[in-house]
Order: structure tokens, then sequence, then C-alpha cells
């Protein structure tokens, strides 16, 4: 491994140690950003051009959708309702192949990818993208059940504050929807971030003592002191995305003071420029957080792994 020893200290203190290792090692990141954009770039393309067929067949106006006001929302809702009806039976027709294509390709993708990092930051670890690959599958179907918890979660929020307020013959409470889908939101994200670091350092461990899915998996929870640690980094992780986002949105606003000189070539070129950047700094992170989980394994003197191989 040569990303520099430390002590085993607090999570945070581990990751950013982490941090700065991974800093001087531009190329960990460059491959992360490599295979992640493999996909993503012919996925991105698929998609678009799948979503102008669907535009095309479902024959929206587009003039109803141009002027669509946040400051009259009962109108809004209604033309974004019959905008749906027309965009819906057309998107379930594509989704029905793309979805479980798309999701095939960013398993197999993703698990070669991980490998490759993993390998690089230490030399030493197992190739095992049969079992990446399992984990994977894990690791979505979970992710899968969350987003469809924060859907329930959304239809009750429109239920308490806006069917029930017009079938009483009121005026929907949009402030209270928007405060409890936020509440849910923010819920269910920490929610993951505690969670999930399961299926982050269960790769990991597979690679590191050569161990099955079922064995990787079983180790993961079974790491002792080290689990809070690993909780805690995914909890960093989690702020920092979030931080990522919320610069990343400050950033797109900067040039709308001067939107009456700036062109609209140059605002979409400027939005072109943030995502990418976003999505570079996001790749880092991703890096960082498995050279922490590596170098908080070695640290531990491998008791866990020891136990369970």
């Amino acid at each position: 491994m040569t990303l520099d020893r430390y002590p085993p200290l607090r999570g945070t203190q581990s990751f950013v140690h982490a941090l700065v290792a991974c800093w001087k090692r531009p190329s960990l990141t460059a491959l992360e950003v490599l295979w992640r954009w493999a996909f993503g770039v012919p996925a991105l393309v698929l998609l678009s051009y799948q979503a102008l067929g669907v535009w095309r067949t479902a024959q929206v106006e587009p003039t109803a959708l141009r002027q669509i006001s946040l400051l009259e929302p009962m109108s809004a809702a209604a033309t974004l309702a019959q905008a749906s009806m027309l965009l819906l039976p057309p998107v379930l027709r594509v989704a029905e192949w793309l979805a479980p294509l798309l999701l095939v390709a960013w398993i197999i993708v993703s698990s070669f990818g991980r490998v490759a990092v993993l390998r690089r930051c230490d030399a030493q670890l197992h190739a095992r993208p049969i079992t990446l690959m399992l984990l994977q599958v894990a690791r979505m179907a979970v992710l899968l059940g969350g987003f469809a918890l924060w859907f329930a979660c959304l239809q009750a929020s429109a239920a308490v504050a806006v069917n029930v307020p017009i079938a009483a013959g009121h005026e929907p409470n949009l402030v209270l929807y928007c405060a409890i889908v936020i509440v849910a939101t923010l819920g269910m994200f920490t929610l993951w971030a505690v969670v999930s670091w399961v299926f982050s350092v269960a790769p990991l461990l597979a690679m590191l003592g050569n161990l099955g899915a079922g064995a990787s998996l079983a180790g993961a929870f079974r790491l002792g002191a080290l689990r809070s640690r690993l909780v805690e980094i995914n909890l960093v992780m989690g702020i920092v995305k979030i931080a990522l986002i919320v610069l990343a949105m400050v950033v797109s606003a900067c040039p709308l003071p001067f939107e009456s000189v700036a062109t609209p070539q140059f605002m979409l070129c400027w939005y072109a420029v943030v995502t990418v950047l976003y999505l570079i700094a996001s790749d880092f992170f991703h890096v960082v957080r498995l050279a922490t989980y590596l170098e908080l394994w070695k640290s531990s003197g491998n008791a866990a792994l020891q136990n369970h191989s």
C-alpha cells in the first residue's frame, strides 16, 4: 500500500489523512473518473436519444410548459399533470427494456472499475469482479427499496397536505407538503448514509481476504469497534455530498445577475463546466472513502478478517 499509514484515530481524522494522500495520487481519481464516464457517457447518449423519441411520440405542447409560473402553483400543477399523462405511457414502454439494460451494464462496469481502483491503491488485493457483481446486485436491491420507501413518503405527504384539504374544500397546503418532502428526503438520505457502509466495505473485505459475496457481507456486519468509525466516515461522505450539491448550485447561479448580457450559449457552457467539475469532485471523494476504509482496516490489525476468512 503506497498511501501513508496513520494510527487508528477517529474516522474523521482518518478521512482527512486519506483525502490528502489521494490528492497526492491523482491517478486514483483519474481511474475512477475513467470507469464511471465509460458507463455514463454512452448511457447519457442513449437516454437522450430515447427521451427525444418519447417527446416526439407524446406530442406535448411546449407552449404551455414555457408559460408555467411558480407564482401560480395550481395552474402549473395542472399543466404538468396533463403533460405527464401524455409522457407516461411511452416512458414506461421505453423503461421496460432500458432500465434493466442500464442496470446490468452498471453492475458489470462498476464491479470491474472498483477492482481496478482498489488494486491501484494496493496491488496485493485479490481481483474478485464476480463477487463484486453479486455485492452490487445486493446493494442495488436495497437502494431501489429505499427509493420505493421515499416515493411512498412523497405519496403520503401529498395525501396529507394536498388531497385532504382539497377534499374538504380548502386550498392545498403547499408549504406543509414541501416541508414534509424536505424532511423525508433528508431523513432517507441520512438513513442510507448510516446503513450503506456495509455495501461499501464488503467489496473491500472480499478483495482483502479472497472471500465470496456471502462471507464478505457477513464479515461487514461483524467488524467490532471498527464499525463505528466506518459509519462515521459514511456520514461524513453524506455531508460532503450535500455540500458539493449546494456549492454546485451556488456556482451555477453566479452568472444570473449578468443574465441581461450573458448569452444562452454562455449559460449552457457554464452549467456544463459546473456539472463536470461536480462529477469529478464527487468521484474524488468516492476514492477517498475507499482509501480511508482500506487504511482503517490495515491499522486495525486485520483481526476481523482473520476471524471470518
